[in-house]
């Protein structure tokens, strides 16, 4: 009898990794398009589309803001995780 894992088993899932990518690019896009938008008078990503639907400017830093939440939640998961 053989104890290698058969090819059919399912992986294990990387919801927390998928959550700190999600994280990072929410980050990117708000703190870094309030930058752009503070310095060169232009906006990208997300927060573009906000301000085309007449979204206040402070949209920018709630964005990033909900990238920190993410960021934690996924670095909490993982140290949780893995806590003896």
């Amino acid at each position: 009898m053989s104890t290698r894992p058969h090819a059919t088993q399912p992986k294990k899932s990387s919801a927390g990794g998928l959550l700190a990518l999600f994280g990072l690019i929410l980050v990117v896009q708000g703190f870094g398009s309030a930058i752009t938008e503070s310095g060169w008078n232009t906006s990208f990503g997300v927060s573009a589309l906000l301000r085309e639907a007449n979204a206040p400017e402070w949209t920018d830093l709630l964005v990033g803001a909900l990238g920190c939440v993410l960021l934690a939640l996924a670095a909490r998961r993982r140290f949780t995780r893995d806590a003896p």
